[in-house]
C-alpha cells in the first residue's frame, strides 16, 4: 500500500516519461490517494513537464476543489507550453469561478506567458495587480517582469524593475542584459554586463545570444572571444551553437571551420545542438557538401537536424537529394514538420517539378494535417510558368489575398515578362497599399519597365511619404581572415585599376564568346552603354574579381549578396566560371548559386 509521501515520490520519479505518468496517476487512483488535495497539483505539473498538457488540463477539471497551488502547477505548464494564450480563460476561472487573487507563482507564470504572447497590455496589466499585491517585492515576479518588457520591445521599463530591486541576484542581471542586446541596445548591454559583480557562463551566453537574435553577429563572435580569454568554462554546448549560429549569418566560412575544430577539441561535436547549428552554418556559408557530413555524422537526429539539412540542400538546387531524404526521415519514423515541407516545396519551385509539388501539398493536408501555405503553393505554379493558374487561384480563393500573395506572383510575372499580367496583379497589389519596402520597389521597377510612368510617379510618392529607400545592393566575399565588402558602383581605390582592368578583360573575352548585355533590369533614365557600365560595377561582379584575383588558382569563390542577382549577373557568373575555370558560388536573397563550367545548378529557377 503507498503512503502519500511514497505516492508523491512516485509521480515525481515518473516525469518525463509519459506512460510513466499514466503508470503513477493510475496507482493513486488504485491506491485510493488521487483525492488528496497534493496530488491533483502534483499531477498537473507532472504529466505537463513530460508533455501531456491534454492530461494535465483533464486533471485540472477534474479536480473537486481548486486552490492556489493547483493553478500555480497549471499556469506553469501553460506558460511553457505552444500555446500560452491557454492561460487567459485559466486566469477569468480563477478570478471569478473560484474567487482567488494570484499569488506570486501564479504572478510569475502569467508574466511569462505574456512574455511568449508578446503581450504588453497584458503584461502591464499583471505589472499593476503585482504592484497592489502583498507580494510586490517578490524578485522571482520582478525578473519574469524585466524578461516581458524585453520580449515586448520596451527595455527601457525594463530597466525601471531593474532599478528598482534592492539586492540583485544573477537572474535579475542576465534577464536585462540579454534583453537590452537582443533588442539592438547593444552599448546598454555592453555597459550593464560590464558592470555586473560576477559574470559565469549563463550570463555570457545570455549576451552572445542576444547579439545573434538582434542580427549583431560580428559583435556576438567578439564577445565569444573575449569569453575565452577570460577563462570561461564552457560546459554547456548552448554557447557554442549560439555563436556558429553568428558565423552562419555573417556566411564566415573560415571561422565556422575554426568554431567546428573548436567544438571537436572540447568534445561537443556529438551534442545534437551543435551538430545542427553546424550542418546550418555550412549551408549557409556555401559549403552544402561539409554541410551534409556533419548531418551524416549526427548519431541521434531530432526534426531540426532532418529539416535543417532538407532546406539546406533545397537552397542549393540538389532537389533529388532533398527528397531522397525526405524517403529516409520517414522511413526513421520522425514526423515532418509545417518548415519540412517549406524546404520540400521550395526544391520543387526551383526545380520546376510541379506535379511533385502538387503531391506533397495533398500529402501536408491529408497525411500529417499541416495546412499548407498558399504562398508557396503560388511560387510553385508562377515559377514554373503556370501563370494563369497561378491568377485564377488567388482570385478565386475564399478570403482576401494579402500582399505577400499578390507580391510572390508579381515578382515571377516580371521575370516571364508578361507585361499584361504583370500591370494586373500591380495594380491589385499597389491598392492593399503594402507595407514591405521591397514590394515598392518591386512595383516601381514593373510599371517603370512597361512605360506607366504615372503609375511609377504614384508609387514613387507613396514611398516617399513612407519614407522609403531602395536599399543598396553590396557584396562581400571572404578572404583569409578579412571579409571585403563591395558596394555597387564603388571600386575601392587600393584595388580600383586592378579590378576594373580584370573585369574589362572579362567581358572582352565574354563578348567574344555571344555575351549581349541584358539591360532590362537597369530602371534609371540613361543611355545604352551608361546602363552597360552600370551593371558593369554591380557589388557582386567586384567581389567576384577580386576573389579570383586574390585568391590561390583553382580554389571556389564564395560570396554572399543581400540583393537578388539580377538576370545579366546571373549570365556573366556562367561565363566568367567558364573562362578562369572556376567554380563559383553565390548566396543571394533568394536562394545559391552554383556557377561551374559555364552553368548554374539552378538550371535558371530562381
Amino acid at each position: 500500500m503507498f503512503s502519500p509521501a511514497a505516492a508523491a515520490a512516485a509521480v515525481r520519479a515518473a516525469v518525463g516519461s509519459p506512460p510513466a505518468v499514466r503508470g503513477a496517476h493510475a496507482r493513486l487512483l488504485k491506491e485510493g490517494l488521487s483525492h488528496l488535495p497534493p496530488a491533483h497539483a502534483l499531477l498537473v505539473s507532472a504529466y505537463s513537464r513530460s508533455g501531456l498538457l491534454a492530461d494535465a488540463r483533464s486533471v485540472f477539471d477534474d479536480a473537486p476543489r481548486r486552490d492556489l497551488h493547483l493553478y500555480s502547477a497549471l499556469f506553469a505548464a501553460v506558460s511553457h507550453s505552444p500555446d500560452p494564450a491557454l492561460a487567459l480563460p485559466f486566469l477569468r476561472r480563477m478570478l471569478s469561478d473560484d474567487a482567488l487573487r494570484p499569488d506570486h507563482f501564479v504572478l510569475a507564470s502569467l508574466v511569462s506567458a505574456a512574455a511568449k504572447l508578446r503581450s504588453l497590455r497584458l503584461g502591464r496589466q499583471l505589472h499593476a495587480h503585482f504592484v497592489a499585491s502583498p507580494y510586490s517585492g517578490d524578485v522571482v515576479v520582478k525578473s519574469s517582469l524585466i524578461d516581458m518588457y524585453c520580449k515586448c520591445g520596451v527595455p527601457e521599463d525594463a530597466r525601471k524593475v531593474f532599478d528598482n530591486i534592492g539586492v540583485k541576484n544573477s537572474v535579475v542581471w542576465t534577464a536585462l542584459v540579454s534583453g537590452y542586446a537582443s533588442n539592438g541596445y547593444s552599448d546598454e548591454a555592453l555597459e550593464l554586463f560590464r558592470s555586473m559583480p560576477a559574470r559565469g557562463l549563463f550570463t555570457w551566453t545570455a549576451l552572445i545570444s542576444g547579439f545573434v537574435k538582434a542580427g549583431n553577429n560580428a559583435s556576438a563572435v567578439g564577445m565569444f572571444v573575449e569569453m575565452r580569454r577570460d577563462g570561461v568554462r564552457i560546459d554547456d554546448a548552448f554557447v557554442l551553437a549560439t555563436v556558429i549560429g553568428g558565423a552562419a549569418d555573417l556566411a564566415a566560412l573560415v571561422l565556422g571551420r575554426q568554431l567546428h575544430g573548436f567544438a571537436l577539441r572540447l568534445g561537443f561535436v556529438s551534442s545534437m545542438i551543435v551538430g545542427n547549428a553546424l550542418v546550418d552554418m555550412y549551408s549557409k556559408c556555401t559549403d552544402i557538401h561539409s554541410s551534409r557530413e556533419v548531418f551524416e555524422g549526427i548519431t541521434v537526429r531530432d526534426i531540426i537536424s532532418w529539416t535543417t539539412i532538407l532546406v539546406g540542400e533545397a537552397q542549393h538546387g540538389r532537389a533529388e537529394e532533398v527528397f531522397s531524404l525526405f524517403d529516409r526521415m520517414v522511413r526513421a519514423g520522425v514526423k515532418p514538420n509545417a518548415v519540412t515541407f517549406v524546404g520540400l516545396i521550395y526544391a520543387c519551385s526551383h526545380a520546376g517539378l510541379v506535379q511533385k509539388g502538387r503531391q506533397l501539398f495533398e500529402s501536408m493536408k491529408l497525411e500529417y494535417g499541416i495546412k499548407p501555405g498558399l504562398q508557396r503553393y503560388l511560387d510553385l505554379l508562377s515559377r514554373s510558368g503556370h501563370l494563369s493558374e497561378a491568377e485564377e487561384l488567388i482570385t478565386t480563393m475564399p478570403y482576401e489575398p494579402d500582399e505577400a500573395s499578390w507580391g510572390a506572383l508579381l515578382s515571377v510575372c516580371k521575370k516571364h515578362n508578361d507585361a499584361q499580367m504583370c500591370l494586373r496583379v500591380a495594380d491589385n497589389l499597389l491598392e492593399l497599399r503594402p507595407k514591405d519596402p521591397s514590394t515598392y520597389i518591386l512595383l516601381s521597377n514593373v510599371y517603370a519597365v512597361n512605360c506607366k510612368w504615372d503609375s511609377v510617379a504614384k508609387v514613387r510618392k507613396i514611398m516617399a511619404e513612407m519614407e522609403i529607400r531602395k536599399e543598396p545592393g553590396y557584396s562581400w566575399i571572404e578572404a583569409g581572415k578579412e571579409f571585403h565588402l563591395f558596394h555597387a558602383g564603388e571600386v575601392p581605390i587600393d584595388v580600383r585599376e586592378e579590378i576594373t582592368g580584370f573585369l574589362e578583360e572579362l567581358v572582352s573575352e565574354m563578348r567574344k564568346r555571344g555575351y549581349v548585355p541584358d539591360t532590362s533590369s537597369v530602371m534609371h533614365d540613361l543611355e545604352e552603354h551608361e546602363k552597360e557600365q552600370h551593371l558593369f560595377l554591380h557589388s557582386e561582379r567586384l567581389a567576384v574579381a577580386f576573389g579570383i584575383l586574390k585568391s590561390p588558382p583553382g580554389s571556389a569563390i564564395r560570396v554572399v549578396k543581400n540583393l537578388r542577382v539580377c538576370g545579366d549577373c546571373h549570365t556573366v557568373m556562367k561565363f566568367i566560371s567558364e573562362i578562369v575555370q572556376r567554380k563559383i558560388i553565390v548566396r543571394d536573397a533568394s536562394r545559391f548559386h552554383h556557377f561551374e563550367g559555364g552553368k548554374c545548378f539552378c538550371s535558371e529557377f530562381w
